[in-house]
């Protein structure tokens, strides 16, 4: 039986360290395979549903970050792996703009999730990789109104059909009329700006770079014009902001989807060359957010920054500064909660003090591994990792 990917990685016991140096391999290997300049742009998901107040979010600081890792490449094109919820939809448009200044052409791929903003993005690339894993997502803004987020699409079409409704001699019950009596003509506007902002940047971004080179249609071989572009990117548009389409913001739109609406997709999976790269660059990605306190990730072949998560500290027990030799810390089995406490050597101590330590903790494993009694294994990487970022030491076994 062939062994997956996952297994392949964690059975190796590699370290957040490890994972960073394979990363930095694979896209090394993509660059050499593609004749390109990869850079992985990446979030996890998870955490933000862990850690309260966390923003994984597409902001104005990763666009700094990203002309930072990129302004001074040489290469002209660039490949972009990307991963996010989405977020501003300003950072998304000052991003595209900087790439196609800078380069040449600019590939988007796909393999995990890049919805709202980050599909936005996504249609501003001249290619469109994807894995048969990946999905985009409709570009329908999300607006807030009061207390509450709603689609921006629903919001201002809810309130136009009401209005027409008005103008055929239909009158309002009462509570559309209470509903209608507490919008602002500012929010109103706010909100429908929202919608066409997305809807602008999709009917300038597909023709000028995804069809530039767009001569004639695939089955009937007609001419394709600037006008025939026009057109059919703003039908695109139309389909990515219908929320009464796909029903959900959050909904995957995967290669099939993308195609019935008009768009030509690359396809990793038929690409030999590419699909154990690209598949293995999104299984390491995994598991470094499961094995670290990374929750965003910007590498390329030969730098890498990342953003820790700073979570509600889980250790208890005594924690001295960086400058201390040595932390204890407990530890709960996640499936009976059991406690463990143990403790994490960070430079030599006097053997008498290890001795006393020891007596009631037991030394941080080696393999990052507890058995508890209860039968349950469960790993200890990411704690480790956490502990070594945090006080600057690597844990000596």
């Amino acid at each position: 039986m062939n062994e997956s990917l996952f297994s392949q990685y964690i059975n190796t016991r590699m370290s957040a360290l490890d994972l960073q140096n394979e990363l930095k391999r694979l896209i090394g290997l993509y660059n050499k395979a593609k004749g390109t300049y990869l850079l992985v742009y990446a979030v996890d998901f998870e955490k933000a549903f862990r850690i309260q107040g966390l923003n994984i979010s597409l902001t104005m600081n990763d666009y700094q970050i990203i002309h930072e890792l990129l302004r001074q490449v040489k290469q002209s094109k660039l490949d972009l792996y990307l991963e996010t919820p989405g977020g501003s939809g300003e950072a998304a448009e000052e991003i595209v703009n900087f790439l196609h200044d800078k380069f040449e052409t600019v590939d988007f791929l796909i393999a995990g999730e890049a919805k709202s903003a980050g599909t936005l993005m996504t249609m501003s690339a001249d290619e469109i990789y994807m894995t048969d894993s990946g999905s985009l997502g409709p570009i329908d803004a999300q607006a807030r109104v009061g207390r509450t987020v709603v689609s921006a699409f629903d919001y201002v079409k809810w309130i136009d059909d009401k209005r027409e409704e008005v103008e055929k001699g239909t009158p309002l019950n009462a509570v559309d009329a209470a509903m209608l009596a507490q919008i602002s003509p500012g929010e109103y506007m706010g909100v429908f700006h929202a919608q066409e902002f997305a809807k602008d940047k999709l009917k300038e971004w597909l023709p000028r770079y995804k069809f530039k080179h767009w001569n004639e249609t695939e089955t009937r071989k007609m001419k394709v014009d600037e006008a025939y572009k026009a057109k059919t990117a703003e039908k695109i548009a139309e389909k990515m902001i219908n929320h009464a389409t796909w029903r959900s913001h959050g909904k995957s739109l995967k290669i099939s989807d993308l195609e019935e609406i008009g768009l030509r997709i690359n396809r990793i999976d038929n690409n030999e060359a590419l699909c154990d790269i690209v598949y293995r660059i999104k299984t390491v990605i995994k598991i470094l957010f499961g094995s670290s306190t990374f929750y965003k990730i910007f590498f390329t072949e030969n730098e890498c920054i990342v953003q820790n998560a700073i979570s509600q500290n889980p250790f208890t027990g005594n924690q001295q500064n960086i400058q201390a030799p040595v932390i204890e810390v407990n530890i709960n089995c996640p499936k009976c909660g059991k406690q463990y406490p143990l403790y994490a050597k960070l430079g030599k101590i006097p053997p008498e003090l290890e001795k006393q330590i020891a007596s009631k903790s037991r030394k941080f494993p080696a393999d990052n591994r507890i058995e508890c009694d209860c039968g349950f294994t469960f790993d200890l990487t990411g704690i480790r990792n956490q502990l070594e970022n945090q006080f600057g030491r690597k844990i000596i076994s």
